[in-house]
């Protein structure tokens, strides 16, 4: 009798341990966890160990505070100008209160996809199809603001919005494509043009440097010409200067070289004779003697015929 009932208190305990050992929660990082007693809210756990009274509380839900990114599908839209797009969005939020985003709304992703696509078409509604493709960052705005103000009652603070496509009919992506591809081609024609401007600018001044360096060369080149030739009638005229001075010189030694040697008339009268010989010799048709010489001739007749 003993034994059995020391196994059955041993299994009592037993029992009584595990449960209170798997009523034992450790709450993660970034996450809390919603309690109910009874089924009604009883506290939200936050990070760390935890006891859960067993039989009268339960974990309701557990919530992630991480920041969280959904990819809502794409949705028609109609522009103010009738044209039918689709646009699909991205919404990056994050839960701020777990008991608001328990009991706030019942299904969280479903309440804000229904009012991101609202809240779109609110705004597309008010805009034209080219104002829609150039004004996503002004869309993301409005779309964020309004979101996020009626996502605080359920306990969701929407960070940012982001369109991620905009897509319009066929028939105007066509269109769009048509002109951006006229665009591209305009846009090439004029960087051409200004390229051979450049270009043609380039060349002209080139042309215009190369005349100017030819000019300077040719200006320089008629210097150093003009240079030359000048120094070369100096060098001709200091030439010729020193030849006439040589010539003088040497003709007044051979003066004063006759004078000093005193010579007599009949000597005198011999160099004469010589000089007349010399200048016969030349091309003169015709030959003036002066009457000294004449007399002289007489005198240089008379020397022979004494020397014989």
């Amino acid at each position: 009798m003993v034994t059995i009932s020391i196994v059955f208190f041993s299994i009592l305990l037993l029992i009584v341990l595990l449960i209170l050992v798997s009523n034992i929660k450790i709450v993660p990082q970034a996450t809390e966890f919603v309690v109910e007693r009874l089924g009604a809210y009883y506290a939200t756990w936050e990070t760390g160990l935890h006891f859960k009274t067993p039989f009268l509380d339960r974990v309701t839900k557990k919530v992630s505070l991480k920041e969280q990114v959904v990819d809502f599908a794409p949705q028609p839209v109609i522009t103010k100008d009738n044209v039918t797009m689709q646009i699909d969005t991205v919404v990056f939020y994050q839960v701020t209160d777990a008991k608001l985003y328990t009991y706030g709304v019942e299904n969280p992703m479903s309440a804000i996809e229904n009012l991101t696509a609202t809240t779109l078409r609110n705004i597309i509604g008010e805009m034209e199809l080219d104002s829609t493709l150039t004004s996503r960052d002004i869309i993301n705005s409005k779309i964020t603001a309004t979101l996020d103000q009626a996502t605080d009652k359920w306990g969701i603070k929407v960070n940012r919005v982001e369109l991620k496509n905009i897509l319009p009919p066929r028939e105007i992506q066509d269109a769009m494509e048509k002109q951006m591809k006229a665009e591209r081609e305009r846009r090439e024609s004029i960087l051409r043009a200004e390229g051979e401007k450049h270009s043609q600018i380039l060349v002209a001044e080139g042309e215009k440097e190369s005349a100017i360096l030819r000019a300077q060369a040719e200006r320089e080149s008629a210097v150093l010409r003009a240079d030359g030739v000048k120094e070369q009638k100096i060098r001709e005229a200091e030439g010729e200067a020193q030849a006439i001075e040589l010539v003088q010189n040497a003709y007044a030694q051979a003066l004063r070289t006759l004078t000093q040697a005193n010579p007599s008339n009949q000597v005198i009268a011999l160099k004469c004779l010589e000089a007349l010989g010399q200048l016969g010799d030349g091309k003169a048709t015709k030959i003036i003697i002066p009457s000294e010489i004449q007399s002289l001739a007489g005198l240089a007749t008379t020397l022979r015929e004494t020397l014989k």
